[in-house]
């Protein structure tokens, strides 16, 4: 196998773990008003993400530096073609970053109140622009022969991208709602379990029309059978949370979105990034990609280090892998 589609690969893999991953925190930060009623619920809320959030965001980070170093030519058309959704996706995980780090600063009702909108905020602008941004790498961007993108952001905003972000923020409040189920007891997990059901019906709907319109525009066999098999783990993710069988619920859920993002890099290859104005412009894994000597040296350190990476985070939701529990109200025992 070429060391250039050995990378494509790999970054597929980093773009599936960060959505699985960043997904159920953007989902909770999305629900933190609707399943916390009030300080003390909001708090456990939040205990449930803040050991693993900050090392989910590592996955995005990764895929960048991979991108740039496998393909330049191919980050270099997306985030200049992407610029302004790609720094207001950054824009909004800075802020839900410093909003989960200082709501707790200061002991005052408004100070907290004001901090848990950004979280919000800065949950619901990312689960939705990703989706906008690979349902554009999917359909194809105005590129011209230099590889430049020629297009505006206003280019972004057609109906098949709009529906890909609908289906990422659908999916992430439902992986959210299933996660908190798994980690909180008591009326919380309770909440959540309702949150699921309410948000899985509209997402099973609209994530099955997104994919079977991305299989219309470019899929194959192979990514009709993930895409299939995707709906099919979102199914059983439902099911399993209306039998409170919440583990299960959760394993659906997360292969429901792996098995999607590996349907769409597999429609995708060998392209990275295709040309709507013609598909000889297209960026391909080969005139995108960097030098072989360049891919083998990133190929040597990938072996070394990612599964020490990967040993140390599955390590770490090991640790915290207890349900948090609600802690009692002023005046009770």
């Amino acid at each position: 196998m070429e060391l250039t589609t050995i990378w494509f690969a790999l970054i597929a893999v980093l773009w599936t773990g960060y959505f699985v991953l960043e997904g159920f925190d953007f989902g909770v930060g999305i629900l933190l008003p609707v399943i916390g009623r009030d300080e003390r619920e909001r708090r456990t809320i939040l205990r449930t993400i803040g050991p693993v959030w900050d090392g989910n965001e590592v996955w995005v980070l990764v895929a960048g530096g991979a991108t740039f170093a496998a393909f330049p030519e191919w980050y270099a058309t997306l985030f200049s073609g992407f610029y302004l959704a790609l720094f207001v996706i950054l824009a909004g995980l800075i802020v839900r970053g410093v909003a989960l780090e200082f709501r707790s600063k200061r002991d005052d009702p408004a100070w907290r109140r004001r901090w848990d909108a950004l979280i919000v905020l800065g949950s619901f602008i990312p689960a939705l622009l990703w989706g906008v941004a690979f349902g554009n790498i999917v359909a194809g961007v105005p590129i011209d022969a230099d590889k430049e993108f020629t297009g505006t952001f206003f280019t972004l905003l057609n109906p098949f991208a709009l529906l890909g972000g609908l289906t990422t923020l659908l999916l992430f409040i439902t992986h959210g709602a299933i996660f908190l189920s798994l980690k909180t007891d008591g009326v919380l997990r309770e909440r959540a379990r309702r949150s699921a059901w309410v948000a899985g019906i509209p997402a099973a709907a609209v994530a099955v029309a997104f994919l079977a319109w991305a299989q219309a525009i470019r899929g194959d066999a192979v990514s009709a059978v993930l895409a299939v098999l995707a709906a099919v783990a979102f199914v059983g993710g439902l099911v399993a949370i209306r039998v409170r069988h919440e583990g299960w619920a959760f394993v659906g859920t997360a292969a429901t979105i792996a098995l999607a993002v590996a349907s769409l890099f597999v429609a995708l290859f060998p392209d990275v990034m295709p040309s709507s104005t013609d598909p000889a412009f297209s960026l391909t894994t080969t005139n995108a990609a960097s030098t072989d000597y360049t891919l083998a040296i990133m190929t040597a350190v990938a072996v070394v280090f990612t599964p020490i990476v990967l040993v140390y985070q599955g390590w770490t939701y090991w640790v915290f892998r207890k349900r948090v529990t609600l802690p009692p109200a002023a005046g009770e025992p």
